[in-house]
């Protein structure tokens, strides 16, 4: 009875602990907290150029609720500005689910540079911290009028054929690393559980320590291929290793 009364009281004691534990996760998005049909709260239009705009909704997907993204040769993207210390919660996490990938996708082609979904984190690089060219290069895009133009980022893709986990160069500028997470029809039209570890992931395609997060971006696209493509996003957290 003693014994049983030991576990018992340490038990409560462990749950009592957890209770006041601290998270461990930094939500990033929590969609499933929101309504069909509503607008997706804390996230920002984001686009690169005009042209058709990839629509994005709260739907009900079985008890939860998800964003739905649909592109037909469309272009745009949901981005949520944060500030996280990757060394904090270096691991991301996340759910998705495509109806099928592009079949003209080719990450190494500029007019294959379209994805069912991808996920997008830029870094708070100081373009101060850049070669010359890449100065040169990063003023004069500003000039033309793009004011929040990142100098460092990850794209965690759906690829139509590529090497999962390979880094990839972008096709249109190397501050952009893409790292396919899926690839292909094999698990398309089921839910897909994500993890990756950022930290590392930024050390291998830039040769260098990360600095701060300072955005997330949901995305579909289809403009370059002139298709069409179908997502379905789900929560996002980062976490401590």
């Amino acid at each position: 009875m003693r014994r049983s009364l030991r576990v018992c009281l340490a038990a409560g004691c462990v749950l009592a602990l957890a209770a006041f534990t601290p998270s461990t996760d930094y939500v990033l998005a929590a969609f499933s907290n929101m309504s069909p049909g509503e607008t997706v709260r804390g996230w920002e239009p984001l686009s690169f150029e005009d042209g058709p705009r990839t629509q994005y909704s709260l739907v009900q997907y079985g008890e939860t609720t998800v964003v739905r993204a649909q592109a037909n040769r469309s272009a745009s993207g949901l981005i949520r500005r944060v500030t996280i210390d990757p060394n904090r919660f270096p691991v991301l996490t996340w759910r998705w689910k495509v109806e099928g990938v592009l079949p003209r996708g080719d990450v190494r082609r500029k007019s294959g540079d379209d994805y069912p979904a991808r996920i997008y984190i830029t870094f708070d690089k100081d373009p101060s911290e850049l070669g010359l060219a890449d100065r040169v290069r990063y003023r004069a895009i500003r000039a033309l009028g793009y004011d929040d133009v990142p100098v460092r980022a990850l794209n965690y893709i759906w690829a139509n054929q590529a090497s999962e986990g390979q880094i990839v160069p972008n096709p249109y500028t190397n501050w952009v690393k893409m790292i396919p997470v899926q690839s292909g029809n094999a698990n398309a039209g089921t839910w897909q559980v994500e993890m990756r570890d950022v930290v590392r992931d930024y050390r291998a395609a830039f040769g260098e320590d990360p600095p701060p997060i300072n955005g997330i971006a949901i995305m579909t696209d289809a403009d370059n291929t002139k298709g069409s493509a179908t997502a379905y996003y789900g929560d996002m957290r980062m976490r401590a290793r």
